[in-house]
């Protein structure tokens, strides 16, 4: 959900799921203490987002990071709400599986890397830099500044040349997932769920040669698009732990994106981490529907008075690119005026929270054990919930967690110690497959 138009799926998703809050509270604990406890804690452990979009609109000398921008995640919200690391996406959305459409996608691909290197090495690098290891990350940190990692999502524009993999992973790429919304060269996606239509029934033979490829690189494979097939013989092939980089539990959620119980086992069993996404109908879709419909109405309310035609998905997706970027320019403007306006009504549905997103967190710590836990966003993708809408609320993540009775060993363990855990084996292992 990675295109200019990911960010109106929270309006168009319509999937059901179960509603569940478990929170407790310690009783002996104020609010006002609690809070106080997790400002302390969220000060000292090292927070990582392990699924950040990027425009590259926003990567240049007058429009960049440095400035408070419409974008979910910039430096001054960062630093407002205390994120560390965020993890910017190379993103790449699926089209046809010809010459033509690789070579649009590696240059799509490597725009992004372009733009990346430039805030970490021209921009900024006086605010964030690019690490490619967990010791490079903790050691920028403990300097101050805020830190940048690379993940790829979809292995689309790898095209049929396996080496482009390196090309990635030179570029400081250390994740990948091997497809997204729809079936790539390398991998069936988990949208052929729908309709039960696959392309490989699992991975391609050039997706297991990718597999191999980054087992041998030390780049960690990510299963939170591909199907559960694909995902089943990743991990029988792989020498070396997996990543779901944006996933929730679909016992909570029944939705193709999440994992189910199965799925989970098979991450603990492989020793690897879910990191868990904040993306409201992946969370809680039968309280998001209610609360989407709602802003909807309200919506299409603004666009009349603003003299704009109000499109379905349908028909936004049939723009062309130029009209899409204008049609989205006017999204963003109208979702300010929409919540300003929804913040004085009365009436207004409760919106997918923190507590939903760490119910989750809750379920899986309980199904499979805290180590194989950690945390997402997919913020600038469609991602943001009430309460962590954006970066300069991350704290509020970690209010929550106390609030449950999280212990700050565990925080730190969910914030980053988990995900650096699996990015260090995958290292290592690659390590001894080139001895």
């Amino acid at each position: 959900m990675k295109n200019i138009f990911a960010y109106l799926s929270i309006v168009f998703l319509l999937i059901g799921c179960q509603e569940e809050t478990t929170t407790t509270k310690d009783a002996t604990m104020t609010e006002t203490a609690l809070i106080a406890k997790a400002k302390d804690i969220h000060k000292r452990v090292m927070t990582v987002d392990t699924h950040c979009d990027i425009n590259v609109r926003n990567f240049t000398d007058t429009i960049n990071y440095t400035q408070r921008l419409s974008s979910q995640v910039n430096l001054p919200k960062m630093i407002e709400g205390g994120l560390d690391v965020p993890w910017f996406i190379v993103y790449t959305g699926q089209d046809s599986l010809t010459d033509k459409g690789f070579a649009k996608a590696y240059a799509n691909a490597m725009s992004k890397f372009e733009a990346i290197h430039k805030l970490c090495e021209e921009i900024a690098p006086d605010q964030i830099q690019l690490a490619t290891t967990s010791e490079q990350a903790k050691a920028i940190w403990r300097s101050g500044k805020k830190v940048a990692m690379i993940g790829i999502e979809n292995g689309y524009p790898v095209g049929n040349d396996i080496s482009n993999i390196k090309t990635f992973y030179d570029l400081g790429g250390r994740y990948m997932s091997l497809a997204h919304n729809g079936h790539s060269q390398l991998s069936d996606s988990n949208t052929g769920e729908k309709d039960n239509q696959w392309l490989h029934n699992g991975l391609s033979e050039l997706g297991k040669q990718a597999v191999a490829e980054m087992n041998r690189l030390g780049m960690m494979i990510d299963v939170s698009h591909p199907s559960k097939e694909a995902m089943r013989q990743m991990i029988a092939l792989t020498k070396a732990p997996i990543i779901a980089s944006h996933s929730s539990a679909r016992a909570l959620c029944d939705h193709s994106r999440n994992l189910d119980d199965e799925q989970l086992q098979w991450i603990k069993e492989n020793g690897g981490v879910v990191q868990t996404v904040a993306f409201r109908s992946y969370l809680n879709t039968a309280k998001n529907d209610k609360r989407s419909a709602f802003e909807t109405e309200v919506a299409k309310n603004i666009a009349d008075s603003m003299n704009v035609e109000w499109l379905e998905r349908k028909q936004i997706m049939a723009l062309a690119p130029e009209e899409r970027e204008v049609y989205f320019d006017f999204y963003q403007e109208m979702i300010g005026l929409r919540d300003k306006k929804m913040a004085s009504m009365q009436g207004v549905p409760p919106a997918v929270d923190v507590a939903d997103f760490v119910d989750h967190i809750d379920y899986m710590v309980n199904k499979i054990g805290l180590e194989h836990v950690g945390i997402s966003s997919d913020f600038d993708g469609g991602g943001g919930i009430e309460g962590w809408s954006d970066a300069s609320q991350t704290l509020n993540v970690t209010i929550e967690l106390v609030r449950r009775g999280y212990t700050e060993e565990e925080i730190a363990a969910l914030w980053s110690g988990n995900l650096f855990r699996v990015l260090d084996q995958v290292q290592e292992i690659a390590q001894t497959l080139t001895s």
